[in-house]
Parts: structure tokens; sequence; C-alpha cells
């Protein structure tokens, strides 16, 4: 791995979680970037490591706390959002629950076991620092990255050529968080007025919210739910551009993935994506409204600059290639990775 000498031959990832996006896509990814890199990979905080890396919380906080009293492992946090929708939203009793449980989870890894902290973009960091104060340990920011060779512009695809297909892929749009694909469902009526629309979405999404969308009659939407993690790129490659539904997205893999195959990404101008999405690799435009409060954006100003990016698909898409090869490649995360987790002696 460039920079670093990789000679440390195991860490420890806690939780290992599974999954189509989020979390679960940055552990798989980067456990092949450690394992090319010739470091071993382990997920019982029993067993002995050189470093442990929590992804965000764990309920094993007593093997942590453990491995924390001993002082011999550094341990490293890796931080995604603050939970906030079920402050403003009815999310069920569950949801709710979980939320609070979660937050107040990552907030005593932060405060009382890590050895460092790192956050997922400047947004998370500030978010933190804001609501919770600043770690009192050191910190840094990492953005996430992709295997390029993996998710590239090359390889097969079906892109419709008849009318524009318009990509949405989340771990889950379900419930309390939906409010995004009722955002997508707008933006795909308004594009409608001039093309033929189809809305793709892959992730989960309940019968109730489903059921309310299909009334529709303006454009075609399509509900996939959870594929095969290798079939992502033959979609993405198979699609016209990205809508990052998530409002405040903290760092979604799932913009790095598109760029990477060569879909512009397109959106409102929360969270994380101004980091990511830049020039002409896509479109964010302003929410228009408080989107903490999950007001009503302004779908209009987002369908125009969509247009551009659908009317201009050679330019869009060899920017947001040529972006995620400058910013995201996966060896230079790991290794950004490797020098907190084990850095030279």
């Amino acid at each position: 791995m460039e920079g670093y000498n990789c000679r440390m031959p195991r860490i420890c990832i806690v939780p290992r979680v599974e999954g189509l996006a989020g979390v679960a896509s940055f552990r798989l990814k980067f456990e092949n970037g450690l394992r090319a890199c010739g470091v071993d990979v382990t997920y019982d905080l029993a067993e002995q490591a050189d470093a442990i890396l929590v992804l965000a919380g764990t309920r094993n906080l007593l093997p942590l706390w453990r491995a924390h009293r001993r002082g011999r492992t550094r341990i490293v946090q890796r931080l995604d959002g603050v939970n906030w929708v079920h402050r403003v939203r009815w999310a069920g009793l569950r949801y709710t629950i979980r939320a609070i449980y979660g937050n107040a989870n990552l907030s005593f890894i932060r405060r009382r076991l890590a050895d460092r902290i790192i956050y997922q973009s400047n947004f998370i960091r500030n978010w933190w620092e804001d609501w919770y104060r600043p770690a009192r340990v050191p910190s840094s920011v990492i953005l996430n990255g992709v295997d390029l060779n993996q998710y590239t512009p090359n390889g097969l695809h079906e892109r419709p050529s008849g009318h524009y297909r318009i990509l949405i892929v989340e771990g889950s749009l379900a419930g309390a968080q939906n409010s995004g694909l009722f955002n997508a469902s707008s933006l795909a009526g308004i594009l409608s007025h001039k093309s033929r629309i189809e809305l793709m979405v892959v992730g989960h999404v309940d019968k109730r919210t489903q059921n309310k969308l299909k009334h529709q009659t303006a454009f075609r939407i399509k509900f996939m739910d959870v594929i095969p993690r290798e079939h992502i790129p033959w979609m993405m490659r198979s699609s016209h551009v990205l809508f990052s539904a998530e409002v405040n997205p903290p760092c979604p893999n799932s913009v790095i993935e598109s760029l990477a195959c060569g879909l512009p990404v397109i959106g409102f101008d929360t969270g994380s994506l101004s980091e990511i999405v830049e020039g002409d690799a896509g479109r964010l435009t302003p929410y228009g409204s408080n989107q903490w409060k999950l007001k009503q954006p302004d779908v209009a100003t987002l369908a125009n600059a969509a247009l551009e990016v659908l009317e201009d698909q050679p330019r869009f898409r060899n920017s947001a290639r040529e972006q995620a090869e400058e910013k995201f490649g996966l060896d230079k995360m790991v290794d950004s990775y490797l020098k907190i987790l084990l850095p030279p002696a």
C-alpha cells in the first residue's frame, strides 16, 4: 500500500455488519483492501489484534472496555452521523428506542473508550462536535473509497435508449426513512413533463410506501428491493443518473460507487454531498427549506439541474469517473486508515 509498510498482522473490526449499503458496504471494501495489503482481519475482541476498528458502535461494550483498560491495543472509532429523524417525525416506538440507544452507545465509545476518531466527512465532524462537543482524543476525516476496478464504466449494461432511468440505491427507504423517496417521486413527476422517466429503486421499501407511489401514472417506477452487491455496478452502468435520496447523508457509499461507474449524481446540497460531488460529476441544488425539519424541498430547481445532466451524458459521465479516480480510490482510503490504526514505529 502506497506510503505505508504493511508489517502489522491483524486488525479487529467490530461489529461485523452485513447488508447492502452503508457500514456493511464499507466493511467489505475495507477488508478487501486490508487483505490485499497483507493485513489479517478478525471480528472477535477476545482474539489478539494490533488495533481495533469500531464501525460506529457495538453492543459488545464489556470486551471493548477490557481492551481499553489493558491499554495495549489502539481503539479507533469510525463515526457515521447522529440519529436524528426520530426528533422531527414519528418513526415508531422500536425505531425511536433504537435511535436513542444508538446515539448513547456511539457517544459513550467516543467519549470514554476510543483512542482516535475517524469521521467520514467534514460534515460529520462538525455535526458531532456541535451536538456532543469536540472529542478528547485526536481525530481525522477520511472520505470513503471504492475499488475502481470493480466499479467501472467499462462492462456490460442495459442502459435504456427510449427513456431516462433515475437510479436510487439505499440500504433502506422504509418507514421514517422514506422522505427521500417521495422527493424522488416529485422529481420524476416534474421531469416526466419533458421526457419519459423511469425511477428505479434499489433497497428495502415497505409495502405501504410502495402502494402510495404506485398510484401515480406520470412515470414508471420499479422497486428492486435488495439485489446482490455484485450486480450494483451493472445497475449503475444501466442508468442515466443517480439520485442521492438521503437527507443530510454522512458520506454515502452509493454516491462514490456511482461516480466510479461513470454515473453522474444529482441531489440536494445537504450533508456531505458537496464534499463528494464536485464540478461536472453531477449537480447539487439548495434544499430550499429546513432539511433538519424535513420540510418540502425545492424540487423544481433540482429538476432543471437534472435535465442538464440527462441531456449531456458524455460530459457528466466522464467527469464522474475522473473525480472518482482522483479522490476515491480504495488504496488511498485504506492507506489513510492504516496510518491511524497501525502507525509506523
